[in-house]
């Protein structure tokens, strides 16, 4: 992997926490998470030796007892990770402390610190059933009730909604406001009527929890509402503007894994007296796949490296969570080709693969919702 690694355009701490994910994910992670994904479970110990790792403080500052990790080595973590599982990386990474650090108050501030210095995780519930690609359509209400709120009403497909120690929901506080009428709080596991429904039974990503989430006359103090009243919208616009980049990153390991698989499989398997890597029609479907996963992981870079300036581009951040996801599905895709019959069979590795990609084309916002924003950035 000498020729993709890139290490000089990398620092020696990043280089010494690439390796050292990488050793984790694929001595430990990988076989593990391939049977466990067979009953939608993650293992634990591999949960547990991530936290013991400090992976759930890596978005965390400094001053918070984190390990303040810029926006660049998080991805280079996150890939490493998702290379060995992409539904267990995250698992243990979560959505980090980005919502308290947009909109947070300082007390906020410390009781996400405290959650995730123990091991906890931050899920993001944003997504209804009624409500997907257009949130602002939620149904979730939160009325006014003294010094809190009563919210009613429910999530759905929230990834790590049952083993979140912290839930960043989004409520209708005004109907009549549109996307200004939306507000934003953070839900401590264990608040009196707030249940998660089951892990739904998913094609891929299994190794991590998704599920509903129900707000049943849950009552909220303000000390738990993130930012002022109607200002949820933007919030959640700016959350995921943060958090696109780091599923870019998550895309890329997952065709890193894909295409690792392909050579290995191409340079084993014989036919006609010689491997079929020897073929030109194979040779060039591995060319266009290592052309796919070096273009996502430069992309990925370059955000990264313009957020550790302090810029956020919404088109950029649109672009990458687009390409990397695409690249993802097709080298996926290529290498379940390339496997043949074999790929085709859950006794080989890449049909999990290309399972697992899917859904990046889909969740926090899908790739048509992507090509709109790019399309109205151009022209805007």
């Amino acid at each position: 992997m000498a020729m993709t690694d890139f290490d000089f355009m990398l620092t020696e701490e990043q280089i010494e926490l690439r390796n050292l994910f990488r050793d984790f994910a694929q001595k430990e992670v990988k076989e593990p998470c391939r049977e466990s994904e067979k009953l939608g479970e993650c293992p634990e110990y591999l949960v547990k030796k991530a936290i013991d790792m400090g992976v759930p403080m890596m978005t965390l500052p400094e001053e918070y007892g984190g390990l303040g990790l810029d926006y660049l080595t998080c991805a280079i973590i996150r890939e490493e990770l998702a290379r060995g599982d992409v539904g267990f990386a995250s698992r243990v990474t979560g959505f980090g402390f980005t919502p308290f650090r947009l909109a947070g108050t300082e007390e906020q501030r410390h009781m996400a610190a405290e959650a995730m210095t123990a091991g906890g995780v931050i899920a993001f519930a944003l997504t209804e059933s009624g409500a997907g690609s257009n949130a602002v359509d939620m149904a979730t209400t939160a009325r006014k009730d003294g010094d809190g709120y009563i919210i009613n009403g429910g999530k759905t497909f929230i990834t790590n909604g049952d083993c979140a120690d912290i839930v960043v929901t989004f409520a209708v506080t005004d109907k009549s406001k549109g996307s200004k009428g939306i507000t934003a709080f953070m839900i401590p596991k264990g608040t009196p009527g707030f249940d998660a429904g089951h892990h739904e039974d998913k094609m891929g990503f299994r190794n991590v929890h998704t599920c509903s989430l129900f707000f049943d006359d849950m009552r909220l103090p303000d000390k738990y509402r993130l930012g002022e009243e109607g200002e949820g919208f933007s919030i959640a616009m700016r959350i995921l503007n943060v958090s696109r980049p780091a599923n870019s990153a998550n895309c890329v390991g997952l065709a890193q894994a894909a295409l690792d698989e392909a050579v290995a499989y191409s340079k084993q398997r014989v036919v006609g007296g010689q491997p079929i890597c020897k073929k030109g029609v194979i040779a060039a479907m591995l060319a266009d796949m290592e052309m796919q996963v070096q273009s996502a992981r430069q992309m990925v870079w370059a955000v990264c490296r313009a957020a550790n300036a302090g810029i956020f581009d919404k088109k950029l951040t649109a672009v990458a969570k687009c390409f990397c996801s695409d690249a993802a599905m097709k080298v996926t895709t290529d290498a379940v080709q390339i496997f043949g019959g074999n790929g085709y069979s859950k006794e080989y590795p890449v049909e999990k693969l290309m399972r697992d990609a899917k859904i990046f084309q889909i969740f926090e916002g899908t790739n048509q919702i992507q090509r709109d924003i790019i399309g109205r950035q151009l022209v805007k």
